[in-house]
């Protein structure tokens, strides 16, 4: 059951992911520890992206880019609404970064209580 709401977390993200960037993490890994719901994104960086990084310049402006990308998912209030529904819980804050270098994105989402799997 436990991988079931992980599972059904991960199709959430992607989707929603999807819908903002215009494509999903390749790999999405989340695990639920008390009243925290963390997600590991592998394979979430564009062609276009991987093609700018082959500057200094050009792998700031990519995690620039992405880091404000994803908090500005995170203002949205139909997102939120989705993932508090899923896990019937009120989200309390989220905390997310990703490193270009091997494309790999952690967000860490905190409820108002600990999430059943």
């Amino acid at each position: 059951m436990k991988k079931n709401r992980e599972h059904q977390f991960n199709m959430l993200l992607r989707e929603i992911r999807k819908e903002y960037v215009g494509n999903g993490p390749k790999e999405i890994t989340t695990r639920l520890v008390g009243p925290w719901v963390i997600s590991e994104m592998k394979g979430n960086l564009t062609n276009v992206e991987k093609f700018m990084m082959g500057s200094t310049e050009g792998q700031r402006m990519v995690h620039e880019t992405r880091t404000k990308l994803v908090k500005q998912i995170y203002k949205d209030p139909e997102v939120l609404r989705k993932i508090e529904v899923m896990m019937d819980a009120k989200i309390l804050s989220i905390y997310t970064d990703i490193n270009i270098d091997i494309d790999t994105a952690m967000t860490i989402y905190v409820f108002d209580k600990p999430i059943q799997p």
